[in-house]
């Protein structure tokens, strides 16, 4: 399945480390994980979302305020994955997703993959999740054989498409989600005179073509103060707020508005 990031050839399992013809090796960390991000393909020198962006994340997912979220991308998966699959999971982060898809599809042979450029938080995926095989590694750079998946989920997540196209199988699938016109709606009011709404065209990506969209829109209300601001935090808007104004609008308890797009690719 893994690739040198180095060399681009195969990578081969030897005791506790994966080494290709060339010798390069990596190594498995304690926790299970495997580091494929090569300094060259770095673009910072941590890269990757910050330790309080994540730790705002994993405690609004683990609350499950974006369980529906979750339900609707594994009814998804189960409704067109074929009995034995192996399935990417790109921009996994701590793995939320792909291990409540694990165990959504627990009937069916699934072997599941996540990757994240963050450090960090694929320690935590691993060291939650030994189930799931995760790596650290660029989107513009994955560390994966050509065609060695049946379906990818990319949710919110950057990558590069012929890359995406490489890894997946002939008529692989790709399933993204992506924020819809109302996403966080009353956030964005909080911080823009005029507010700019999501756009609601699909996405063409280059080497898919597209098969059906899903629309999912839900209203938090009555969020405690501390799951405003780990909902805050967890943004990009995040920065565009005074500590003060965060604190303010975590006090004021709004309703917040969550809206996505669910689309389904073949690759073409």
């Amino acid at each position: 399945m893994y690739r040198c990031p180095l060399c681009q050839l195969s990578l081969i399992h030897q005791q506790n480390s994966f080494v290709c013809a060339s010798n390069h090796s990596f190594d498995l960390a304690k926790e299970g994980y495997l580091h494929l991000l090569p300094v060259q393909q770095k673009n910072s020198k941590v890269p990757g979302d910050s330790p309080l962006m994540m730790q705002s994340r994993r405690d609004f997912l683990n609350a499950g305020y974006y369980q529906p979220l979750s339900e609707a991308v594994n009814q998804c998966f189960a409704a067109v994955l074929p009995q034995q699959s192996v399935v990417l999971d790109l921009g996994c982060g701590e793995g939320y997703y792909s291990n409540r898809l694990m165990q959504a599809l627990a009937d069916k042979e699934l072997r599941l993959y996540g990757v994240d450029i963050a450090k960090t938080a694929i320690k935590k995926a691993a060291k939650s999740y030994p189930a799931i095989k995760f790596c650290v590694a660029s989107a513009w750079h994955l560390p994966f054989a050509d065609q060695s998946f049946d379906a990818a989920l990319k949710l919110c997540a950057p990558c590069e498409p012929q890359e995406l196209a490489r890894v997946l199988k002939t008529d692989g699938l790709l399933l993204t989600v992506t924020p819809a016109p109302e996403h966080l709606l009353e956030i964005k009011q909080q911080v823009y005179h005029s507010v700019r709404l999501h756009s609601d065209q699909v996405e063409a990506i280059l080497g898919f073509a597209h098969q059906q969209r899903q629309e999912l829109k839900l209203q938090l209300t009555d969020l405690p103060a501390d799951m405003i601001a780990n909902l805050l935090e967890m943004t990009p808007l995040a920065w565009k707020f005074k500590p003060e104004q965060k604190r303010l609008f975590a006090a004021s308890s709004p309703t917040i508005s969550l809206n996505f797009y669910l689309d389904l690719y073949k690759k073409a």
